[in-house]
Protein backbone atom coordinates (compact mmCIF):
# COMPACT_ATOMS: atom_id res chain seq x y z
CA UNK A 1 0.00 0.00 0.00
CA UNK A 2 1.26 2.93 -0.77
CA UNK A 3 1.25 7.19 0.70
CA UNK A 4 -2.08 7.69 -2.17
CA UNK A 5 -3.85 4.35 -1.70
CA UNK A 6 -6.52 4.92 0.46
CA UNK A 7 -7.04 2.77 3.32
CA UNK A 8 -9.74 -0.07 2.96
CA UNK A 9 -12.46 -1.05 5.73
CA UNK A 10 -12.24 -4.67 6.95
CA UNK A 11 -15.77 -4.96 5.68
CA UNK A 12 -15.18 -3.56 1.89
CA UNK A 13 -15.98 -5.64 -0.77
CA UNK A 14 -12.80 -6.94 -2.90
CA UNK A 15 -11.90 -5.34 -5.94
CA UNK A 16 -10.75 -6.19 -9.22
CA UNK A 17 -7.34 -5.68 -8.09
CA UNK A 18 -7.71 -8.56 -5.64
CA UNK A 19 -8.54 -10.96 -7.94
CA UNK A 20 -5.93 -12.63 -10.46
CA UNK A 21 -7.39 -14.54 -13.84
CA UNK A 22 -5.12 -18.18 -14.12
CA UNK A 23 -3.61 -18.44 -16.84
CA UNK A 24 -4.01 -22.44 -17.28
CA UNK A 25 -7.66 -22.60 -16.51
CA UNK A 26 -8.84 -18.98 -16.66
CA UNK A 27 -10.69 -19.30 -13.34
CA UNK A 28 -10.77 -16.02 -11.01
CA UNK A 29 -8.49 -16.64 -7.64
CA UNK A 30 -9.10 -14.42 -4.73
CA UNK A 31 -5.36 -13.24 -5.15
CA UNK A 32 -4.33 -13.81 -0.67
CA UNK A 33 -5.81 -17.05 -1.36
CA UNK A 34 -3.46 -17.83 -4.18
CA UNK A 35 -0.77 -16.20 -2.18
CA UNK A 36 -1.35 -18.99 0.63
CA UNK A 37 -1.32 -21.48 -2.18
CA UNK A 38 2.40 -20.21 -2.92
CA UNK A 39 0.51 -18.80 -6.39
CA UNK A 40 -0.51 -22.40 -7.13
CA UNK A 41 -4.19 -22.47 -9.35
CA UNK A 42 -6.33 -24.72 -6.61
CA UNK A 43 -8.29 -25.35 -9.66
CA UNK A 44 -6.14 -27.03 -12.67
CA UNK A 45 -2.81 -26.84 -10.12
CA UNK A 46 -0.87 -24.55 -12.83
CA UNK A 47 1.86 -23.11 -11.45
CA UNK A 48 1.95 -18.85 -11.72
CA UNK A 49 5.45 -16.95 -12.14
CA UNK A 50 7.27 -15.84 -9.15
CA UNK A 51 9.69 -13.08 -9.27
CA UNK A 52 13.29 -13.66 -7.62
CA UNK A 53 12.64 -12.52 -4.37
CA UNK A 54 9.52 -15.04 -4.28
CA UNK A 55 11.59 -17.55 -5.20
CA UNK A 56 14.23 -16.72 -2.52
CA UNK A 57 11.85 -16.64 -0.15
CA UNK A 58 10.21 -20.04 -1.06
CA UNK A 59 13.65 -21.78 -0.56
CA UNK A 60 15.76 -20.06 1.88
CA UNK A 61 15.42 -20.24 5.53
CA UNK A 62 13.42 -17.06 7.20
CA UNK A 63 15.77 -14.14 7.36
CA UNK A 64 18.71 -16.25 6.23
CA UNK A 65 19.17 -14.94 2.36
CA UNK A 66 22.45 -12.39 2.30
CA UNK A 67 22.19 -10.65 -0.99
CA UNK A 68 25.63 -10.58 -2.62
CA UNK A 69 26.58 -6.94 -3.73
CA UNK A 70 27.47 -6.60 -7.74
CA UNK A 71 28.87 -3.12 -8.83
CA UNK A 72 27.38 -2.73 -11.94
CA UNK A 73 29.20 -3.50 -15.13
CA UNK A 74 28.42 -1.73 -18.56
CA UNK A 75 25.02 -0.55 -19.24
CA UNK A 76 25.30 -0.81 -23.02
CA UNK A 77 28.23 -2.10 -24.70
CA UNK A 78 26.99 -2.14 -27.85
CA UNK A 79 25.09 1.64 -27.87
CA UNK A 80 22.44 -0.93 -29.15
CA UNK A 81 19.17 0.69 -30.01
CA UNK A 82 15.91 -0.29 -31.81
CA UNK A 83 12.36 0.94 -31.57
CA UNK A 84 14.00 2.55 -28.14
CA UNK A 85 17.22 2.70 -26.81
CA UNK A 86 18.48 -0.27 -25.01
CA UNK A 87 19.22 2.10 -21.67
CA UNK A 88 15.72 3.09 -21.76
CA UNK A 89 14.62 -0.80 -21.54
CA UNK A 90 16.60 -1.38 -18.71
CA UNK A 91 15.09 1.64 -16.71
CA UNK A 92 11.61 0.04 -17.75
CA UNK A 93 12.32 -3.30 -16.67
CA UNK A 94 14.42 -2.67 -13.28
CA UNK A 95 10.68 0.19 -12.42
CA UNK A 96 8.95 -2.99 -13.24
CA UNK A 97 10.32 -5.74 -11.47
CA UNK A 98 12.11 -3.78 -8.60
CA UNK A 99 15.44 -5.53 -9.50
CA UNK A 100 18.97 -3.86 -11.11
CA UNK A 101 19.01 -7.00 -13.39
CA UNK A 102 17.91 -10.32 -14.33
CA UNK A 103 19.20 -12.83 -11.73
CA UNK A 104 19.72 -12.01 -7.52
CA UNK A 105 22.45 -13.77 -6.50
CA UNK A 106 24.01 -14.12 -2.28
CA UNK A 107 24.33 -16.56 0.37
CA UNK A 108 21.72 -18.70 2.47
CA UNK A 109 20.31 -21.18 4.62
CA UNK A 110 17.78 -24.64 3.36
CA UNK A 111 16.86 -26.52 5.79
CA UNK A 112 19.84 -25.20 8.13
CA UNK A 113 22.72 -25.69 5.09
CA UNK A 114 24.17 -22.73 3.97
CA UNK A 115 24.44 -22.50 -0.20
CA UNK A 116 25.14 -19.68 -2.14
CA UNK A 117 21.83 -18.97 -4.29
CA UNK A 118 20.94 -17.36 -7.43
CA UNK A 119 17.32 -16.54 -8.80
CA UNK A 120 16.62 -15.15 -11.94
CA UNK A 121 13.50 -12.96 -12.83
CA UNK A 122 11.41 -13.28 -15.47
CA UNK A 123 10.27 -9.86 -15.27
CA UNK A 124 13.33 -7.91 -15.71
CA UNK A 125 13.63 -8.34 -19.62
CA UNK A 126 12.18 -12.01 -19.84
CA UNK A 127 14.87 -12.83 -17.65
CA UNK A 128 17.50 -12.60 -20.35
CA UNK A 129 21.12 -13.52 -20.47
CA UNK A 130 23.19 -10.40 -21.14
CA UNK A 131 26.63 -10.13 -19.62
CA UNK A 132 25.82 -8.97 -16.30
CA UNK A 133 23.90 -11.88 -15.58
CA UNK A 134 26.88 -14.22 -17.33
CA UNK A 135 28.99 -12.34 -14.59
CA UNK A 136 26.96 -13.29 -11.54
CA UNK A 137 25.88 -16.42 -12.14
CA UNK A 138 29.66 -16.78 -12.94
CA UNK A 139 30.90 -15.05 -8.92
CA UNK A 140 28.02 -17.13 -7.56
CA UNK A 141 29.62 -20.05 -8.75
CA UNK A 142 33.36 -18.95 -8.05
CA UNK A 143 31.80 -18.09 -4.33
CA UNK A 144 30.63 -21.20 -3.59
CA UNK A 145 34.40 -23.06 -4.44
CA UNK A 146 35.67 -20.59 -2.63
CA UNK A 147 33.68 -21.20 0.34
CA UNK A 148 33.42 -24.51 -0.25
CA UNK A 149 29.01 -23.98 -0.54
CA UNK A 150 26.78 -26.10 -2.40
CA UNK A 151 25.42 -23.82 -5.40
CA UNK A 152 21.22 -23.60 -5.78
CA UNK A 153 19.82 -21.85 -8.85
CA UNK A 154 16.46 -21.21 -10.06
CA UNK A 155 16.14 -20.54 -13.51
CA UNK A 156 13.73 -18.53 -15.46
CA UNK A 157 14.99 -17.03 -19.11
CA UNK A 158 13.86 -16.46 -22.78
CA UNK A 159 17.47 -16.83 -23.37
CA UNK A 160 20.48 -14.79 -24.50
CA UNK A 161 20.12 -11.24 -24.57
CA UNK A 162 20.01 -9.98 -28.33
CA UNK A 163 20.71 -6.11 -27.30
CA UNK A 164 24.48 -7.38 -26.01
CA UNK A 165 25.21 -9.45 -29.29
CA UNK A 166 27.41 -11.68 -29.74
CA UNK A 167 28.75 -10.51 -25.78
CA UNK A 168 25.82 -12.16 -24.89
CA UNK A 169 26.34 -15.18 -26.80
CA UNK A 170 29.70 -15.89 -25.07
CA UNK A 171 28.63 -16.11 -21.44
CA UNK A 172 27.11 -19.31 -21.95
CA UNK A 173 31.04 -19.94 -22.09
CA UNK A 174 31.91 -18.07 -18.83
CA UNK A 175 28.59 -19.54 -17.13
CA UNK A 176 29.88 -22.95 -18.40
CA UNK A 177 33.64 -22.70 -17.27
CA UNK A 178 32.67 -21.49 -13.70
CA UNK A 179 30.23 -24.72 -13.30
CA UNK A 180 33.39 -26.51 -14.18
CA UNK A 181 35.28 -25.37 -11.55
CA UNK A 182 32.45 -25.60 -9.12
CA UNK A 183 32.43 -29.96 -10.80
CA UNK A 184 35.96 -30.29 -10.50
CA UNK A 185 36.08 -28.96 -6.73
CA UNK A 186 33.79 -31.77 -5.80
CA UNK A 187 30.45 -29.81 -5.31
CA UNK A 188 26.68 -30.63 -4.96
CA UNK A 189 24.86 -28.02 -7.77
CA UNK A 190 21.28 -27.96 -8.09
CA UNK A 191 18.97 -26.39 -10.36
CA UNK A 192 15.47 -25.73 -9.99
CA UNK A 193 14.26 -25.05 -14.08
CA UNK A 194 11.35 -23.07 -14.00
CA UNK A 195 9.02 -21.58 -16.15
CA UNK A 196 10.08 -20.68 -18.84
CA UNK A 197 13.95 -21.77 -19.01
CA UNK A 198 14.48 -21.18 -22.96
CA UNK A 199 17.66 -20.93 -25.12
CA UNK A 200 21.04 -19.75 -23.66
CA UNK A 201 20.13 -20.42 -20.66
CA UNK A 202 19.01 -23.89 -21.43
CA UNK A 203 21.85 -24.50 -23.11
CA UNK A 204 24.23 -23.61 -20.89
CA UNK A 205 24.35 -23.35 -16.64
CA UNK A 206 20.69 -24.61 -16.56
CA UNK A 207 21.61 -27.78 -17.19
CA UNK A 208 24.93 -28.08 -15.88
CA UNK A 209 23.98 -28.85 -12.63
CA UNK A 210 24.45 -32.25 -10.52
CA UNK A 211 20.91 -32.27 -9.87
CA UNK A 212 17.89 -30.58 -12.27
CA UNK A 213 14.34 -30.79 -10.35
CA UNK A 214 11.97 -29.34 -12.49
CA UNK A 215 8.93 -27.47 -10.85
CA UNK A 216 5.90 -29.35 -12.17
CA UNK A 217 4.28 -27.91 -15.77
CA UNK A 218 7.44 -25.77 -16.18
CA UNK A 219 8.65 -25.53 -19.72
CA UNK A 220 12.29 -26.38 -20.67
CA UNK A 221 14.14 -26.26 -24.28
CA UNK A 222 16.56 -25.26 -26.44
CA UNK A 223 14.29 -23.33 -29.08
CA UNK A 224 10.56 -22.54 -27.96
CA UNK A 225 7.70 -24.02 -29.51
CA UNK A 226 6.97 -21.53 -32.01
CA UNK A 227 10.30 -20.77 -33.26
CA UNK A 228 10.57 -25.08 -33.75
CA UNK A 229 7.13 -24.83 -35.73
CA UNK A 230 8.33 -22.21 -37.96
CA UNK A 231 11.42 -23.33 -38.56
CA UNK A 232 10.68 -27.39 -39.58
CA UNK A 233 6.91 -27.21 -40.34
CA UNK A 234 6.45 -30.05 -37.51
CA UNK A 235 3.76 -31.20 -35.61
CA UNK A 236 5.10 -30.97 -31.75
CA UNK A 237 3.26 -33.55 -29.31
CA UNK A 238 1.00 -31.80 -26.91
CA UNK A 239 3.51 -32.09 -23.90
CA UNK A 240 6.31 -30.91 -25.50
CA UNK A 241 9.17 -29.40 -23.73
CA UNK A 242 7.37 -29.63 -20.29
CA UNK A 243 8.89 -30.60 -17.58
CA UNK A 244 6.89 -33.95 -17.40
CA UNK A 245 8.12 -34.71 -21.52
CA UNK A 246 11.76 -33.90 -19.85
CA UNK A 247 11.51 -36.57 -17.12
CA UNK A 248 9.89 -38.99 -19.86
CA UNK A 249 12.97 -38.47 -22.09
CA UNK A 250 15.29 -38.79 -19.10
CA UNK A 251 16.82 -34.69 -19.16
CA UNK A 252 15.96 -34.26 -15.83
CA UNK A 253 16.27 -35.98 -12.14
CA UNK A 254 13.00 -34.79 -10.50
CA UNK A 255 9.62 -33.05 -11.11
CA UNK A 256 8.20 -31.29 -7.92
CA UNK A 257 5.35 -29.51 -6.76
CA UNK A 258 5.84 -25.63 -5.52
CA UNK A 259 5.53 -26.73 -2.03
CA UNK A 260 7.63 -30.01 -2.42
CA UNK A 261 10.82 -27.84 -3.85
CA UNK A 262 12.39 -26.48 -0.23
CA UNK A 263 12.12 -30.23 1.34
CA UNK A 264 13.71 -31.85 -1.48
CA UNK A 265 16.48 -29.74 -1.58
CA UNK A 266 17.29 -30.12 1.97
CA UNK A 267 17.36 -33.55 1.51
CA UNK A 268 19.94 -33.19 -1.11
CA UNK A 269 21.63 -30.89 1.23
CA UNK A 270 21.78 -32.90 3.87
CA UNK A 271 22.58 -35.93 1.92
CA UNK A 272 25.64 -34.38 0.70
CA UNK A 273 27.13 -32.79 3.88
CA UNK A 274 30.95 -33.42 4.48
CA UNK A 275 30.96 -36.73 6.63
CA UNK A 276 32.24 -36.90 9.65
CA UNK A 277 35.70 -38.78 10.41
CA UNK A 278 35.37 -42.54 10.19
CA UNK A 279 35.15 -44.40 13.63
CA UNK A 280 37.42 -47.02 14.72
CA UNK A 281 36.46 -49.90 12.55
CA UNK A 282 34.41 -52.61 14.43
CA UNK A 283 35.82 -56.17 15.80
CA UNK A 284 35.59 -58.79 12.96
CA UNK A 285 32.39 -61.89 13.66
CA UNK A 286 33.45 -65.19 13.17
CA UNK A 287 32.61 -66.40 10.30
CA UNK A 288 29.29 -68.86 10.00
CA UNK A 289 29.19 -71.67 8.15
CA UNK A 290 27.74 -71.95 4.43
CA UNK A 291 24.99 -73.48 3.57
CA UNK A 292 25.52 -75.72 1.09
CA UNK A 293 22.16 -75.82 -1.50
CA UNK A 294 22.25 -77.33 -4.89
CA UNK A 295 22.46 -74.96 -7.75
CA UNK A 296 19.20 -75.61 -9.42
CA UNK A 297 17.51 -74.49 -6.66
CA UNK A 298 19.77 -71.44 -5.83
CA UNK A 299 18.21 -70.16 -9.03
CA UNK A 300 14.80 -70.97 -8.26
CA UNK A 301 14.82 -69.32 -4.94
CA UNK A 302 16.79 -66.06 -7.00
CA UNK A 303 13.41 -65.22 -9.15
CA UNK A 304 10.62 -65.56 -6.36
CA UNK A 305 8.89 -62.90 -7.41
CA UNK A 306 8.41 -62.13 -4.02
CA UNK A 307 12.03 -61.76 -3.41
CA UNK A 308 13.06 -58.06 -2.22
CA UNK A 309 14.19 -55.36 -4.77
CA UNK A 310 16.30 -52.51 -4.78
CA UNK A 311 13.58 -50.48 -3.71
CA UNK A 312 12.79 -53.07 -1.01
CA UNK A 313 16.28 -52.56 0.24
CA UNK A 314 16.32 -48.77 -0.28
CA UNK A 315 13.34 -49.08 2.38
CA UNK A 316 15.30 -49.93 4.72
CA UNK A 317 18.29 -47.19 4.53
CA UNK A 318 17.89 -44.25 6.28
CA UNK A 319 17.11 -41.79 3.59
CA UNK A 320 17.00 -42.05 -0.22
CA UNK A 321 16.32 -39.75 -3.01
CA UNK A 322 16.27 -40.69 -6.36
CA UNK A 323 17.68 -39.36 -9.67
CA UNK A 324 16.55 -39.93 -12.56
CA UNK A 325 17.80 -40.12 -16.41
CA UNK A 326 20.41 -40.88 -18.48
CA UNK A 327 20.43 -36.99 -19.71
CA UNK A 328 20.25 -38.05 -23.23
CA UNK A 329 17.34 -40.53 -24.17
CA UNK A 330 15.56 -41.79 -21.03
CA UNK A 331 15.15 -42.67 -17.59
CA UNK A 332 14.90 -46.57 -17.52
CA UNK A 333 12.83 -48.06 -14.96
CA UNK A 334 14.73 -50.93 -14.61
CA UNK A 335 17.69 -49.14 -13.20
CA UNK A 336 16.93 -47.16 -10.30
CA UNK A 337 19.89 -44.56 -8.25
CA UNK A 338 20.09 -41.88 -6.73
CA UNK A 339 21.61 -40.72 -3.07
CA UNK A 340 20.57 -42.51 -0.05
CA UNK A 341 22.21 -42.23 3.78
CA UNK A 342 23.00 -45.73 5.36
CA UNK A 343 24.55 -45.69 9.05
CA UNK A 344 25.49 -42.01 8.95
CA UNK A 345 27.00 -42.34 5.95
CA UNK A 346 25.87 -40.71 2.29
CA UNK A 347 26.44 -42.95 -0.13
CA UNK A 348 25.00 -43.19 -4.33
CA UNK A 349 22.80 -46.39 -4.79
CA UNK A 350 22.34 -47.52 -8.26
CA UNK A 351 20.48 -51.26 -8.99
CA UNK A 352 18.54 -53.20 -11.08
CA UNK A 353 14.77 -53.02 -10.53
CA UNK A 354 12.29 -56.21 -11.27
CA UNK A 355 9.21 -54.77 -8.91
CA UNK A 356 7.06 -57.61 -7.47
CA UNK A 357 3.60 -57.15 -9.09
CA UNK A 358 2.70 -57.98 -13.51
CA UNK A 359 2.03 -54.40 -13.90
CA UNK A 360 5.30 -53.17 -11.73
CA UNK A 361 7.25 -55.86 -13.67
CA UNK A 362 6.24 -54.98 -17.34
CA UNK A 363 6.56 -51.29 -16.45
CA UNK A 364 10.80 -52.07 -15.12
CA UNK A 365 11.26 -54.33 -18.08
CA UNK A 366 11.45 -57.52 -15.73
CA UNK A 367 14.79 -55.88 -14.69
CA UNK A 368 16.44 -55.74 -17.92
CA UNK A 369 18.00 -52.35 -18.53
CA UNK A 370 18.21 -50.67 -21.86
CA UNK A 371 21.76 -48.84 -22.49
CA UNK A 372 19.82 -45.52 -21.52
CA UNK A 373 20.01 -47.62 -17.77
CA UNK A 374 23.60 -48.08 -18.05
CA UNK A 375 23.93 -44.52 -19.07
CA UNK A 376 22.05 -43.35 -16.24
CA UNK A 377 24.34 -45.48 -14.37
CA UNK A 378 27.68 -44.29 -15.17
CA UNK A 379 25.90 -40.66 -14.69
CA UNK A 380 25.22 -41.53 -11.24
CA UNK A 381 29.24 -43.04 -10.32
CA UNK A 382 30.43 -39.66 -12.22
CA UNK A 383 28.47 -37.49 -9.35
CA UNK A 384 29.63 -39.89 -6.84
CA UNK A 385 33.27 -39.63 -7.73
CA UNK A 386 32.93 -35.79 -7.93
CA UNK A 387 31.81 -35.80 -5.22
CA UNK A 388 33.69 -38.35 -3.12
CA UNK A 389 30.72 -40.60 -2.26
CA UNK A 390 31.40 -43.98 -1.86
CA UNK A 391 29.01 -45.89 -4.85
CA UNK A 392 26.43 -49.15 -3.45
CA UNK A 393 25.03 -51.29 -6.44
CA UNK A 394 22.71 -53.56 -5.94
CA UNK A 395 22.49 -56.61 -8.77
CA UNK A 396 19.08 -58.33 -9.51
CA UNK A 397 18.53 -59.00 -14.02
CA UNK A 398 18.37 -61.70 -15.93
CA UNK A 399 20.72 -59.68 -18.23
CA UNK A 400 20.38 -56.69 -20.46
CA UNK A 401 17.75 -56.08 -22.97
CA UNK A 402 18.29 -58.02 -25.92
CA UNK A 403 15.96 -56.04 -28.41
CA UNK A 404 16.81 -54.38 -31.61
CA UNK A 405 16.25 -50.20 -30.70
CA UNK A 406 18.60 -51.14 -27.54
CA UNK A 407 20.88 -52.21 -29.99
CA UNK A 408 20.45 -49.20 -32.27
CA UNK A 409 21.31 -47.60 -29.05
CA UNK A 410 24.43 -49.12 -28.64
CA UNK A 411 23.84 -51.78 -25.59
CA UNK A 412 27.52 -52.75 -25.86
CA UNK A 413 28.91 -49.67 -25.81
CA UNK A 414 26.88 -48.97 -22.83
CA UNK A 415 27.89 -51.69 -21.22
CA UNK A 416 31.46 -51.84 -21.54
CA UNK A 417 31.53 -48.07 -20.94
CA UNK A 418 30.05 -48.76 -17.25
CA UNK A 419 32.49 -51.49 -16.54
CA UNK A 420 35.35 -49.40 -17.32
CA UNK A 421 34.20 -46.44 -15.49
CA UNK A 422 33.30 -48.44 -12.38
CA UNK A 423 36.95 -50.30 -12.56
CA UNK A 424 38.64 -47.20 -12.48
CA UNK A 425 36.28 -45.08 -10.04
CA UNK A 426 38.31 -43.07 -7.11
CA UNK A 427 35.80 -44.00 -4.88
CA UNK A 428 34.85 -47.71 -3.05
CA UNK A 429 32.50 -49.66 -4.74
CA UNK A 430 30.19 -52.46 -3.27
CA UNK A 431 28.17 -54.44 -5.20
CA UNK A 432 25.75 -56.74 -3.64
CA UNK A 433 24.23 -59.59 -5.87
CA UNK A 434 21.00 -59.77 -4.11
CA UNK A 435 19.06 -62.37 -6.84
CA UNK A 436 19.82 -63.16 -10.74
CA UNK A 437 23.23 -62.45 -12.16
CA UNK A 438 22.28 -62.84 -16.00
CA UNK A 439 25.62 -62.29 -18.14
CA UNK A 440 27.46 -58.68 -18.78
CA UNK A 441 23.68 -56.80 -18.02
CA UNK A 442 25.05 -57.99 -14.48
CA UNK A 443 28.32 -57.32 -14.59
CA UNK A 444 28.04 -53.77 -15.88
CA UNK A 445 27.01 -52.92 -12.35
CA UNK A 446 29.36 -55.88 -10.10
CA UNK A 447 33.11 -54.50 -11.47
CA UNK A 448 33.69 -53.51 -7.50
CA UNK A 449 36.10 -53.43 -4.60
CA UNK A 450 33.75 -55.79 -3.17
CA UNK A 451 31.22 -57.96 -4.20
CA UNK A 452 29.00 -59.73 -1.67
CA UNK A 453 26.32 -62.19 -3.07
CA UNK A 454 23.41 -62.93 -0.83
CA UNK A 455 23.15 -66.96 0.05
CA UNK A 456 20.83 -67.61 -2.71
CA UNK A 457 22.03 -65.68 -5.46
CA UNK A 458 24.13 -66.74 -8.71
CA UNK A 459 26.05 -64.73 -11.32
CA UNK A 460 25.95 -66.97 -14.80
CA UNK A 461 27.36 -66.09 -18.17
CA UNK A 462 24.24 -67.66 -19.43
CA UNK A 463 20.69 -68.87 -18.44
CA UNK A 464 21.05 -72.03 -17.06
CA UNK A 465 17.73 -72.68 -19.80
CA UNK A 466 20.22 -70.98 -22.67
CA UNK A 467 23.06 -72.86 -22.09
CA UNK A 468 21.09 -76.11 -21.56
CA UNK A 469 19.49 -75.25 -25.74
CA UNK A 470 22.70 -74.79 -26.90
CA UNK A 471 24.88 -77.66 -25.45
CA UNK A 472 22.04 -80.21 -24.50
CA UNK A 473 19.55 -78.98 -27.55
CA UNK A 474 16.80 -78.97 -25.14
CA UNK A 475 15.73 -76.26 -22.29
CA UNK A 476 14.73 -79.21 -20.08
CA UNK A 477 18.15 -79.43 -19.36
CA UNK A 478 18.40 -76.06 -17.62
CA UNK A 479 18.92 -78.28 -13.74
CA UNK A 480 21.93 -79.85 -15.31
CA UNK A 481 23.34 -76.70 -16.81
CA UNK A 482 22.88 -74.95 -13.69
CA UNK A 483 25.26 -77.76 -11.55
CA UNK A 484 27.70 -77.80 -14.94
CA UNK A 485 28.08 -74.17 -14.33
CA UNK A 486 27.99 -74.58 -10.58
CA UNK A 487 25.74 -71.69 -10.12
CA UNK A 488 25.77 -70.34 -6.34
CA UNK A 489 27.52 -68.44 -3.88
CA UNK A 490 29.63 -71.50 -2.62
CA UNK A 491 31.17 -71.28 -6.26
CA UNK A 492 31.44 -67.71 -6.73
CA UNK A 493 32.96 -67.37 -2.83
CA UNK A 494 35.62 -70.33 -3.71
CA UNK A 495 36.72 -68.54 -6.95
CA UNK A 496 37.29 -65.41 -5.33
CA UNK A 497 34.53 -63.74 -7.39
CA UNK A 498 32.76 -63.08 -3.91
CA UNK A 499 34.23 -61.39 -1.42
CA UNK A 500 31.60 -62.20 1.17
CA UNK A 501 28.31 -63.86 1.36
CA UNK A 502 25.44 -62.69 2.96
CA UNK A 503 23.14 -64.85 4.62
CA UNK A 504 19.62 -65.05 4.13
CA UNK A 505 16.25 -66.08 6.21
CA UNK A 506 15.86 -69.77 6.79
CA UNK A 507 13.89 -70.50 3.80
CA UNK A 508 15.28 -67.32 1.40
CA UNK A 509 15.39 -63.72 0.96
CA UNK A 510 11.66 -64.00 0.36
CA UNK A 511 10.31 -65.63 3.23
CA UNK A 512 11.44 -62.92 5.59
CA UNK A 513 12.46 -60.08 3.06
CA UNK A 514 12.57 -57.45 6.11
CA UNK A 515 15.11 -59.54 7.82
CA UNK A 516 16.84 -60.07 4.45
CA UNK A 517 16.87 -56.16 4.29
CA UNK A 518 18.32 -55.94 7.29
CA UNK A 519 21.15 -58.35 6.81
CA UNK A 520 22.46 -56.76 3.46
CA UNK A 521 21.99 -53.68 5.28
CA UNK A 522 24.63 -54.86 8.02
CA UNK A 523 26.93 -56.13 5.69
CA UNK A 524 27.04 -53.09 3.45
CA UNK A 525 28.22 -51.10 6.41
CA UNK A 526 30.64 -52.91 7.62
CA UNK A 527 31.83 -53.43 3.88
CA UNK A 528 31.89 -49.38 3.68
CA UNK A 529 33.32 -48.96 7.04
CA UNK A 530 36.70 -50.51 5.69
CA UNK A 531 36.65 -49.73 2.26
CA UNK A 532 36.37 -46.08 3.05
CA UNK A 533 39.41 -45.82 5.15
CA UNK A 534 41.63 -46.30 2.62
CA UNK A 535 42.88 -43.77 -0.09
CA UNK A 536 42.63 -43.34 -3.61
CA UNK A 537 46.12 -44.68 -4.36
CA UNK A 538 45.43 -48.12 -2.45
CA UNK A 539 41.65 -48.48 -3.20
CA UNK A 540 42.82 -48.64 -7.56
CA UNK A 541 45.56 -50.72 -6.73
CA UNK A 542 43.53 -53.84 -4.52
CA UNK A 543 41.11 -53.40 -7.02
CA UNK A 544 43.04 -54.09 -10.12
CA UNK A 545 44.90 -57.08 -8.11
CA UNK A 546 41.48 -58.06 -7.05
CA UNK A 547 40.04 -58.18 -10.79
CA UNK A 548 43.64 -59.70 -12.41
CA UNK A 549 43.69 -62.92 -10.00
CA UNK A 550 39.94 -63.93 -10.72
CA UNK A 551 40.39 -67.30 -12.75
CA UNK A 552 44.21 -67.46 -11.19
CA UNK A 553 45.94 -70.13 -9.11
CA UNK A 554 45.70 -67.92 -6.53
CA UNK A 555 42.14 -66.88 -6.23
CA UNK A 556 41.31 -68.09 -2.93
CA UNK A 557 37.77 -67.63 -0.70
CA UNK A 558 37.83 -64.63 1.59
CA UNK A 559 34.89 -64.66 3.62
CA UNK A 560 31.46 -65.19 4.85
CA UNK A 561 29.64 -62.18 6.42
CA UNK A 562 27.99 -63.17 9.85
CA UNK A 563 25.23 -61.37 11.19
CA UNK A 564 25.36 -58.67 13.48
CA UNK A 565 29.40 -58.24 12.45
CA UNK A 566 31.48 -57.43 9.62
CA UNK A 567 32.25 -60.62 9.56
CA UNK A 568 35.81 -60.19 8.10
CA UNK A 569 38.14 -62.88 9.08
CA UNK A 570 41.98 -63.20 8.00
CA UNK A 571 42.67 -64.58 4.35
Amino acid sequence: MTATTPARRPDAAPRAADWVSCPGCGWLLYRKRLERNLSVCPECDHHLRLGARARIELLADAGSFTERACPPGPADPLAFSDLRDYPDRLAEAAVRSGETEAVVTGTARIGGTAVVLAAMDFGFLGGSMGVEVGRRVSAAADLAVEQRLPLVTVCASGGARMQEGVLSLFQMARAGQAYARLREAGLLSVCVLTDPTYGGVSASFATLATVLVAERGAHVGFAGPRVVQETIRAELPGDFQTAEFLLAHGLVDRVEGRAELRPLLGRLLRLHARPEPDAPAPAAAPAPVLREADPWDVVQRARVAERPTTLDHLAGFDDFVELHGDRTHADDAAVVGGVASLGGRTVVVIGHEKGHTVRERVTRNFGMPHPEGYRKAMRLMAHAEAAGLPVVTLVDTPGAHPGPEAEERGQSHAIAETIMRSSRLRVPVVAVLTGEGGSGGALALCTSDSLLVSENAYLSVISPEGCAAILWRTASAAPAAARAMRLGAGHLLASGIATAVVPEPPGGAHADPAEATRLVREALAAELDQLCRLDVGTLLARRAARLSRIGGEDARPLRVVAPGGDGRAAR
